[in-house]
């Protein structure tokens, strides 16, 4: 019997049990760094099926399962929540007041323990890991912290699924090369001797400046960077002053950076901060850039994504996945070794559209199996003759 048909008839005997532990994982959400009784519900889960989890500093854990000799494959899965009030009324709602899993982690762990607790009963002829990380929604995300504590050690190749609200429960996207995007944070300072809104030539108008900025930099950047790089530019936060005649003293803006080409990033910075210095520079104010770099692109790797597609394609529907604006720490591993994200449909058919990231989030509960059965036929392609 293949290993992904022993994982389907696994998960068929072990419904209820795995979807009682998504939703305990659900209704406990734990943020970044923070994940204690999320890593505690995770080891005990591994060792009722006699497997022996390696805590990791801090928070997070990974497990080994088949034989010790030979690369590994490695299957990770993020554990943190979001800083959000769940709206959803699910029965098995947040029980932490503005905490909630609305990124889907919940999902990923659940697939992981499955993919895990399943494969603990398997005759393996390859070894497996599976990784579950903390602290993936913060910069630096947890991969970093990861990485260099040895994960990856002896893993040929590593795959993850992040749930996708806009496909629908029984479809799996994938996609080679950029599938998500670096993301930067940017923050500007701008300053100047304040004065009165009636004699701004007096002074160094620093609102005149922010504004500038607001509608300048994201402009100036598309004529200066290549558009099918898919880089966006946007700021999220603007403040200065408080009296309608006074020209402040300083303002502030804060903003992220995004590009799916990781020569663009590396250029980023350096960038940004001649531009901004060209803006400011007639307005006569001062200006300081805080640059924060985040992610690079996850770039998934042409021969596991065309791996991943087949184990995927037979169990549902596979289609060719956008590239998303959004970052993921995922990337820091494909730095190291190759390998593939792909996106799990797991919107209800008929369900409104709801985006990650909020509060009304809805997950159909179908997707834990299908990830799960979908990532195991990996297991018999890596360890199939002649590969």
């Amino acid at each position: 019997m293949s290993i992904q048909r022993h994982v389907a008839l696994w998960c068929a005997t072990h419904r209820e049990e795995l979807r009682g532990w998504r939703r305990w994982l659900h209704a406990h959400p734990e943020l970044s760094h923070d994940e204690r009784k999320t890593t505690a519900f995770l080891a005990a889960t591994l060792r009722e099926a006699g497997l022996e989890p390696r805590l990791l500093p801090g928070t997070g854990l990974t497990v080994d399962l088949g034989p010790e000799a030979g690369p590994r494959l490695a299957f990770r899965a993020d554990i943190d929540a979001l800083p959000i009030q769940e709206e959803t009324g699910l029965g098995y709602s947040s029980r932490v007041a503005g905490v909630a899993h609305a990124c889907g982690h919940d999902v990923h762990a659940t697939v992981a323990l499955v993919v895990a607790r399943a494969l603990a009963e398997a005759p393996l002829e390859r070894g497996v890991r599976v990784i579950f990380q903390p602290a993936e929604e913060v910069l630096e995300g947890g991969a970093v912290d990861l990485v260099a504590a040895g994960v990856l050690e002896g893993v040929e190749a590593i795959f993850a699924l992040h749930v996708d609200p806009s496909l629908e429960v029984g479809t799996v996207g994938v996609r080679d090369g950029a599938i998500t995007s670096a993301t930067d944070v940017v923050e500007v300072e701008v300053t100047g001797p304040g004065g009165h809104t009636s004699r701004p030539h007096q002074s160094a108008d620093v609102v005149f400046a922010l504004g500038s900025l607001i509608t300048q930099l994201p402009a100036l950047l598309s004529r200066r960077v290549d558009p099918r790089s898919h880089t966006v530019f946007a700021f999220g936060s603007v403040a200065a002053g408080e009296a309608f005649n006074a020209i402040p003293k300083s303002g502030r803006l804060t903003g992220t950076m995004r590009t799916g080409e990781i020569e663009v990033w590396r250029g980023a910075e350096e960038l940004v901060g001649e531009l901004v210095d060209e803006v400011v520079a007639p307005t006569g104010c001062a200006v300081e850039l805080t640059y924060r770099r985040g992610v690079p692109p996850v770039v998934n790797d042409r021969h596991a994504t065309s791996l991943a597609a087949a184990a995927a394609g037979r169990v549902v529907r596979v289609v060719r996945a956008p590239q998303s604006s959004g970052g993921e720490d995922f990337s820091w591993y494909l730095d190291e070794v190759p390998g593939s994200m792909l996106r799990l449909g797991s919107r209800s058919p008929g369900a409104p559209r709801t985006d990650l990231h909020s509060g009304l989030l809805v997950v159909d509960e179908r997707a834990i199996e299908i990830g799960a059965v979908a990532l195991a036929g990996l297991v018999d392609d890596y360890a199939a003759p002649g590969r």
